[in-house]
Formats: C-alpha cells, structure tokens, sequence
C-alpha cells in the first residue's frame, strides 16, 4: 500500500439538533489555502507514482489514443438556412464549429477553441448563432468551469468584436429576431479569491446590444424574493416571445413567463405569467403563432405534451395535445411543422411523429436499436437531426426529411473497432424492494459464465436524468482486457418518467444504492464476476453513488473509482449552486432531512478499520460545480480508515472541472482509472 502525506485533523464540531458532527477535515474547505495545495500536490505526486508503475498504464494510454482518433460531429443548430455543428477529427484538444449552407454545402471553420489558450485549458461551453447567420455568441470557461465569458465571433470578418458579457453561468444564449442582441442570464461578480466556491444568489436575465458595454445591458428579469433560484430566457423561434423559466432548484419543475417581443424596439415589457405553481415541468418545445407546445409532467409522470395560446393562456383553454403513455418522453421537438417524440420504451429509444393536433403520423424509423440523443430541428423545416449510438457504434448524426422520410447520415464516423466480436445485452435485476432494474451489459461474444470475468459497472441515479446506453470510445479497450462494462439505470433518473426519479430522491435515496447493489449480487449469482474482479464507476451524483454504495457494501467490489462525487450531504449546499440540489437531496438544515442524510454520507460513514475496495478518487481544480473539497475530505478520511492494503488515491486534475478536459488530458484519465482497475482486479493480459 502506498506511504499517503499525512492529512491533519482539526477540532471542529458542528452541532445538528442534539447530534455533534465532527468536520475534521473542514480546512480543506479552503481551496485557497497554501496547506491545501500542499496536500493535493503531495498527494498527486504519490498517486502518480503509483498509476506510473502499472503494467497497464502506458499499453492504455497508446490504445485508448487509437481508440478515440475517429471524426465525432455533433447535431447542427440551424440559422438562415446555414449548419452549425462542431466536430472533432480525432485527436484535437477540443472540436472546432464549422458552419455550411445546408447539408451538402462547403464548410468553414467558425470557432477554432484550439485557438483559445495553447494548452486547451479554455474550454468553448456552448455557442449560439444569429438569427442572420452572421455572427455567433460563443461561451469560453477558463479550466472548463461554470463560470462563463460570451465573446462574438463576426463570421464575414472571421474576427472577434469588442463585445464581452461577464459572470455568466448555468444560463440559455437566445437572439432577438433581427440579430442586434441576445438574452443571457448573469450573477452579480462573485468575491475575490472565491470565485469557485462561493454560494451563488442572485442571478438575472439581461438582454446585451451588439457594440455596447456590458454595464448597458437591461435587466429583463430576476426573483429578488428567491435570489438563489435559475432564472432562464429563450426566444421562440418565430420571435414574438421570450419564454421565462424559473427553477426553485435542480429539478425539471419550473415557473414559466413570458415578455412580448413582436414589434418592441425595446424590452419594455410587462412580464406575463403562465405558471407560477413551480410543482411540475413545463418545458417549452416550440411555438407556432400564439400558441406555444410544452412537455410537462403535470399530472402525468411519464410526460405528455399540451399546447398553450398566449393570447389565452388560462390554465382552462390548454389543450393536452399528445396523452401520456406507457413509455416515458425522453425529449419532444416541433419540426416541420410537426412534433416529434423521443419515447423511451425499456430504456430503448422510438422515435414517433405527429400532427400539431395530436394525430400519430407515424415512426421515424432508427438505424436499430439504440439511443437517440440531441433531437434538433426547425419549425419551419422538415428535416429532423439527432444522433444516434450503442454501445458498440459510435454516434452517428441522421438528418431525416419528414415530407421524403428519407434518412441520411451526416459526416458519418469510420468506426474505430470491429464491433462483430462483441454484443450487448439488456437485462434486468431484482432490487431490494422487489423493483425491476434494467441494465445493458457489453461483453465479448460466447463468454463463459465461470465467474472469472473483470467487470465495471457504470450508474448515476439522480436529478430525472436518463443513463441511455451509448458508445464511449474507452470501453472498447476494457473489453479488449477480457472485461464487461454494464450500465445500469437506477431510480432518481427519468428511464421510467417522473415517478421513477421521485423513487430514488429525497428520504428514498437508499433505493438507488440498493439498485446498484442488487445488478451487483445479480452479476455474481450468474457467475458473470466475482467480488475480486468487480468494480464500480460514477461521476457527480454517480460518485455519491460509488461513495455510499461502496460503504455499505465494501465486501461486494475490488475497486470503486467516484469521480467529481457529492462526498459531504451535510455541507454541499454552502457551495456554489449547491443550494439547487436541495430538491434532490433534501438539507441538513432541515431536521428531518438530517436524520437520512447522515445515514449515507460518504463522508460520514467510513468505518475504521474495514476493508474498503482499491479506491482511485478523480476531481479536478477547476470544479466549481461539486467543490473539490468533497473528494480531498473523504479521501483524507479513507486513507485514515482503510483497514487493509488495498490502495486509497486521490487524482486532481489541474486546469480541468467538472465535466471538461481536452482530450489529451481525457485520454491519460481514462488510462489511469482503467489500469488501476486492471491492476486491483487481477488483469494480466496487456495485449490489444
């Protein structure tokens, strides 16, 4: 086992009702401070040294570059007749945005983010183009955190102009009709040295002029009353309206608003509500004329969408435009003059046309089975984009002509594996509680059920969001190892709609770790793996996952990997946007969210002297989404904990975040975390 630097312990107590809560670790709280970068150098330097000595280490690293040099294009936005996409050619740090006149036209480097900084560490986070195709508002992240600058690209000159909108975060970029501005939603700036840590308040919509300072930018709209709830603006697609969506936290339940844009030189409002409820999602889909389409959850937990007239928009006139179903909407997109339904049906995507009354036209017909992702296209046009991906083949973007119903692929990918060797399964799990729980299992063909098979098991579960089976280019190289990868699709996500999400959040978060656990133990009854060659994986709500599960049950797994996890339940609201979670998780202000958060805290139920599974922590410096602090603390309390020689290490990426890393530094993360599970489950073979 590796020698760790020593983590010193403090005194400090919290008190929660008649319970004391010892935070020995709350220094690490302090990203700023020089005995916290001591530590996370000190401990970067061990676990580097250990990751460096793998047998696997430097085979994966050259595999895993051959695995991920293939053309990966994403679904175009469409502005004046002009595709704007992005598309990575293999290797590059990040993907360039090209733009063309339709889909066979000649294309042109918009935004080359390689451009940003020599390193990558600037990431390109969205980007929106004008409604003229002449410019483009483009979002840079230093280190790839929330925190956003928008510059505008000039697409005639190539150039940048002087306009720059500051403090930017979690927010929609939108254009007025006639391109002189967009809307965007900004928080006031944030204290010195704790920019990525702060608790955020106060966000506000704005609208920025083209060739004005910032300081000019009019306030549309914010919730002085709620001053840490989202507040997001998007034009309709026809311009006669921004749609104002309020979010009391980090579900899809929202308020929605709404300002009169038709013939206004000026935003001068008023400010129209819709909905002010906020107990369900009403997302809007599209407008046509007055009327604006919405998928919602009202009283229909696998979703359905209505339709709203704005001229009359009393809860009495909406019309329910398409019931709710058997199987869950997943996404809902009004194209052509059409609305086209993304169903998940066993967590296998359908995708269904129908008539803006309602009438099924129809499927769309889909490669085969697989997943749908980023369903996009114009009211106005009849060509529906989306991708299109399994396991075993890579995503694809289609573009399909409603009028012609012919489907063709767009700057298809050459796949970079011969996927015939291998297969994916979907199964199921019985939990705790007698649930059935779907999971897609990814192996080579004609496996023998012998128990001897290195596995991984990916999960999430939370926030109503869908793990829909997809390829991911480093997977491959763990079923080149001899291993199986499994996905699993746990309660809190949105496979089976609303109720499903509710099942795994709030006080029944327990029902998520006993799903994993339960695809677990059923992997091991049929002798697909052992505990010794079985390991889990999750990011964000995924790591808690792995944090908790990995505590109740350390007998059952080799190797947990949680990355970017939630790791302290009784602090996470103190931080950032932490305080959106709340709906998810609940809040140890509240005495009686306490007492179940305590229960499964990562950090507050390590148990000295156990033997917990090899564990390699990942967060980077940059996350100012989950605090770093939550994987330094709970690494700091493991290693204090471990009762056994299994190793315990933390990974901090240094100009990364949350969710972003060039793909460089992407490639040498994925080798690390995948050889230190070859190295903890036994893996011997090194040939691909």
């Amino acid at each position: 086992m590796p020698s760790y630097p020593p983590s010193r312990q403090g005194d400090v107590v919290d008190v929660y009702g008649a319970t004391r809560v010892a935070d020995r670790y709350r220094w690490m709280e302090d990203l700023e401070s020089p005995e916290v970068a001591e530590w996370v150098a000190a401990q970067n330097a061990v676990t580097r040294a250990y990751l460096d000595s793998l047998p696997h280490r430097q085979p994966l690293v050259a595999r895993l570059t051959e695995l991920w040099n293939y053309s990966r294009t994403s679904v175009p936005v469409i502005e004046n007749g002009a595709l704007f996409y992005s598309r990575n050619s293999g290797l590059q740090r990040q993907a360039p945005v090209y733009m063309r006149t339709g889909a066979g036209g000649v294309e042109t480097v918009a935004i080359d983010p390689n451009a940003l900084s020599p390193d990558g560490s600037v990431s390109l986070a969205h980007y929106a183009p004008s409604p003229d195709a002449t410019l483009v508002a483009y979002a840079g992240a230093v280190g790839g955190a929330d925190w956003e600058t928008i510059h505008l690209r000039d697409l005639v000159t190539g150039q940048d102009r002087e306009d720059e909108v500051r403090w930017v975060r979690f927010s929609d970029l939108s254009w007025t009709q006639d391109s002189r501005g967009f809307f965007y939603s900004r928080y006031p700036e944030p204290p010195a040295h704790k920019v990525l840590e702060a608790a955020l308040s106060g966000q506000a919509i704005y609208y920025h002029r083209l060739g004005t300072p910032q300081s000019a930018d009019e306030l549309i709209y914010q919730r002085l009353d709620h001053p840490a709830w989202i507040v997001n603006g998007t034009v309709t697609e026809n311009g006669w309206y921004l749609l104002i969506r309020t979010y009391r936290g980090a579900d899809h339940n929202n308020q929605l608003h709404y300002l009169e844009l038709a013939d206004r030189p000026r935003m001068a409002g008023p400010i129209v509500p819709v909905i002010e409820s906020g107990d369900a999602e009403y997302s809007p889909i599209g407008a046509c004329g007055s009327r604006i389409y919405l998928r919602s959850d009202q009283d229909a937990p696998n979703r359905r969408v209505i339709a709203i007239d704005l001229e009359h928009p009393e809860p009495a006139a909406w019309k329910v435009v398409i019931p709710e179903g058997a199987d869950a909407i997943e996404q809902a997109a009004l194209i052509g003059g059409r609305l086209v339904i993304h169903y998940l049906q066993d967590v296998q995507s359908r995708l269904r046309v129908f008539g803006l009354d309602g009438t099924a036209m129809g499927d769309l017909p889909l490669p085969g089975v697989g997943t749908v992702s980023g369903l996009a296209g114009r009211g106005d046009a009849p060509a529906v984009w989306f991708g299109y991906s399994t396991p075993l083949v890579p995503g694809t973007v289609y573009h399909y002509d409603l009028d012609t119903r012919i489907a063709t692929a767009f700057e298809p990918p050459v796949p970079p594996i011969d996927a015939g060797q291998y297969e994916t399964r979907a199964m199921f799990a019985v939990s705790k509680d007698g649930t059935q729980i779907p999971f897609f299992l990814t192996a080579r063909k004609g496996i023998a059920l012998d128990g001897s098979h290195p596995t991984m098991i990916y999960g999430y579960g939370g926030f109503s969001i869908s793990v829909l089976p997809a390829y991911r280019p480093d997977v491959p190289a763990w079923l080149e190892l001899g291993g199986i990868f499994v996905s699993v699709n746990l309660r809190g996500g949105a496979e089976y709609g609303e109720a499903w999400h509710k099942a795994g959040s709030l006080d029944k978060k327990q029902n998520v770790f006993d799903d994993f656990v339960a695809v677990a133990e059923h992997l091991i009854r049929e002798n697909y793996t052992s505990p010794s060659r079985l390991g889990i994986m999750g990011g964000s709500n995924g790591g808690l996952l792995v944090g908790a599960v990995m505590e109740q049950r350390p007998d059952l797994f080799a190797v947990a990997m949680p990355a970017v996890g939630v790791m302290d339940m009784l602090r996470y609201d103190r931080f950032t946007g932490g305080r959106l979670w709340a709906t998810e998780y609940g809040s140890a202000s509240d005495p009686t969210q306490f007492q179940y958060l305590i229960k499964y805290s990562p950090l507050h139920n390590l148990k000295p002297g156990t033997c917990y599974p090899a564990t390699l922590v990942t967060t980077a410096d940059h996350d100012d989404r989950v605090v770093p602090s939550h994987s330094f603390k709970f690494t700091a309390a493991l290693q204090a904990a471990q009762g056994c020689d299994r190793p315990t290490l933390i990974r901090v990426e240094v100009q990364g975040s949350h969710g972003y890393r060039p793909t460089d530094k992407l490639i040498f993360e994925k080798a690390d975390q995948w050889a230190f599970a070859a190295a903890n489950m036994g893996v011997v073979a090194t040939n691909f």
